[in-house]
C-alpha cells in the first residue's frame, strides 16, 4: 500500500516560524510556551518509545446530526506499531487504523521522529468533512494549518497516566471561527481542535478532540483519538 500523503505535515512544518510569534509571553518567573507546530510536529515525540513498542488508541466519532451524512456512532481502534530507525533518534512506524469495513489501507513511515498519526488524523477528518459539507477539503486544511500557524491557544495540562499524573501540553484552536464562508459550513464554523500531548505517553498524543457544538447547545459533531495502553 502507497504510505498516507503527509502534505499536510510537511505544510505545517514549513510554517513552523511564524507560529513562534503567537505563543502569549510568560508572566515573570514563568517558563515560555512552546509553540504548536513544534509541541505537534517538530518535537521528538519517539524519545522515550522504544522499538518493539505498539502504541494504542480508542477512536469514537457521534453525530447529532438525525439520519446524516456521518452515520450512526463509531467505535474503534488504531494501533502504532514501532521499530528501529535509521539512526537512534528515529523510528520506522507501521499504523493500522479501524477495523472490519472501516479500515483503512496501511500506512508505512520511516526515519520519524515526529509522531505522524495527528497529520494522518486531520487527513481522513478533513475528507470526510468536505464530502458532508460539499466542500473543498484542501480549504478546510488550509483553514486549520493557519489556526495551527498563527492563532493557537498553548497551555499546561495535566495528564493522568495510569493513575499518575504527569504533566503535558493543550493546544486548542477555532479554525472557522470567523471563517468568510462560515454560513455554507453549516454550523461547523463552531468547531473546536484540541490536542493533549505529553512526554510521559508513548509517541506523545495524549488526545486529540475535534467537537462542533449545534445551536441549542447539543453536539452537532463529535470526533475523538485518545491514548488507551488497554486496547488491544
Amino acid at each position: 500500500m502507497r504510505p498516507l500523503r503527509l502534505a499536510l505535515l510537511a505544510a505545517l512544518v514549513a510554517s513552523a516560524p511564524a507560529a513562534q510569534a503567537q505563543t502569549p509571553q510568560p508572566a515573570v518567573g514563568e517558563a515560555a510556551a512552546p509553540s504548536a507546530i513544534d509541541l505537534l510536529f517538530e518535537d521528538n515525540h519517539f524519545e522515550t518509545t522504544a522499538p518493539g513498542s505498539t502504541i494504542r488508541y480508542r477512536y469514537h466519532r457521534f453525530s447529532g446530526i438525525a439520519d446524516g451524512p456521518f452515520g450512526p456512532p463509531v467505535e474503534d481502534t488504531v494501533r502504532e506499531i514501532v521499530a528501529a530507525g535509521p539512526s537512534p533518534e528515529t523510528r520506522n512506524l507501521t499504523v493500522e487504523a479501524y477495523t472490519g469495513e472501516r479500515r483503512l489501507p496501511t500506512a508505512r513511515y520511516e526515519n520519524m521522529s515526529g509522531n505522524p498519526l495527528l497529520a494522518q488524523f486531520l487527513e481522513y477528518h478533513t475528507l470526510d468533512l468536505g464530502k458532508a459539507l460539499k466542500g473543498n477539503p484542501r480549504y478546510l486544511k488550509n483553514a486549520i494549518r493557519k489556526a495551527l500557524r498563527d492563532a493557537a491557544s498553548v497551555t499546561p495540562a495535566e495528564v493522568e497516566v495510569q493513575g499518575v499524573k504527569q504533566k503535558g501540553w493543550r493546544v486548542e484552536i477555532r479554525p472557522f471561527l470567523d471563517d468568510p464562508v462560515k454560513d455554507k459550513l453549516r454550523g461547523f464554523d463552531t468547531l473546536t481542535y484540541s490536542f493533549v500531548v505529553s512526554p510521559a505517553v508513548p509517541g506523545e498524543i495524549v488526545s486529540i478532540d475535534v467537537q462542533a457544538t449545534a445551536p441549542d447547545g447539543g453536539t452537532l459533531y463529535r470526533e475523538t483519538l485518545t491514548y488507551e495502553p488497554s486496547v488491544g
